[in-house]
């Protein structure tokens, strides 16, 4: 990946060496236009993050993982099909505001994240990732959460809920739920591989859609949530615990 013109490797270790430059200059130094970013975290293969691009040719859009074996599917597919507003980044999420500047990002989405049952800070949904993404998103800006965790769904949900943040919209059970525009249908319509195989196991896709304010304290929900009774890749759950905060 090292030759394609769309991909930034830093992980912790580069980083640490040579500063990111472009940080605050992403439109006029790579995309070349004043359009909104979008960033997927924990993008995997990168199929969704391209399939965006493509539905909104208006809107930049960056995928970020640290696994580079993956993100090179996506990468190369944007390269094979001209898409201009797409951009990979290859770092550990821990550190994304060393990335982005202040108001530089309008949404984020995290589709299928490792729900993380076992450490809250990892939990792309916690306030240790909720403060670095106020270093960089707009005012309000939009965070998705997509996911077959009900664990996920429902910390998210009440993190949500403690923090007083704006619910958009939210429902566990994405492609049987009203109240979806057109447009909302269309984007949430891309699956990527993983979610296809989910689905054909009988299980619910969940969606969350809320604000996230660049004021106000942040605090962690103590309640206890239910467990995931099984783990995603076909493989059983490690714990023998029932329930997490």
């Amino acid at each position: 990946m090292e030759t394609f013109p769309n991909v930034f490797q830093y992980p912790f270790s580069v980083i640490e060496e040579k500063p990111f430059d472009m940080k605050g200059q992403w439109n006029e130094r790579y995309f070349h236009n004043g359009n909104p970013i979008v960033l997927e975290l924990g993008c995997g293969k990168g199929e969704y993050t391209v399939e965006l691009a493509r539905l909104f040719p208006d809107v930049n859009f960056i995928g970020v993982d640290i696994k580079g074996a993956r993100m090179w599917t996506g990468a190369k597919k944007a390269l094979e099909d001209n898409l201009s507003n797409v951009a990979f980044l290859r770092t550990n999420i821990e550190i994304i505001d060393r990335f982005f500047a202040a108001n530089e990002v309008s949404e984020i989405w995290l589709t299928f994240s490792d729900p993380q049952m076992k450490n809250p800070r990892k939990r792309l949904t916690s306030t240790y990732f909720l403060q670095r993404y106020r270093r960089f998103l707009v005012d309000g800006g939009i965070i998705h959460v997509k996911t077959d965790s009900n664990f996920l769904y429902t910390y998210t949900s009440l993190m949500v809920k403690k923090n007083g943040l704006p619910l958009l919209f939210a429902t566990d059970d994405l492609y049987y739920a009203d109240g979806l525009d057109d447009n909302t249908r269309k984007i949430l319509s891309i699956q990527t591989y993983y979610e296809a195989m989910w689905m054909e196991r009988g299980l619910n896709i969940k969606y969350l859609k809320f604000q996230l304010p660049q004021e106000g304290l942040l605090v962690e929900t103590d309640e206890e949530i239910p467990l995931d009774d099984y783990r995603s890749y076909h493989r059983p759950k490690r714990s023998s615990l029932d329930t997490a905060k």
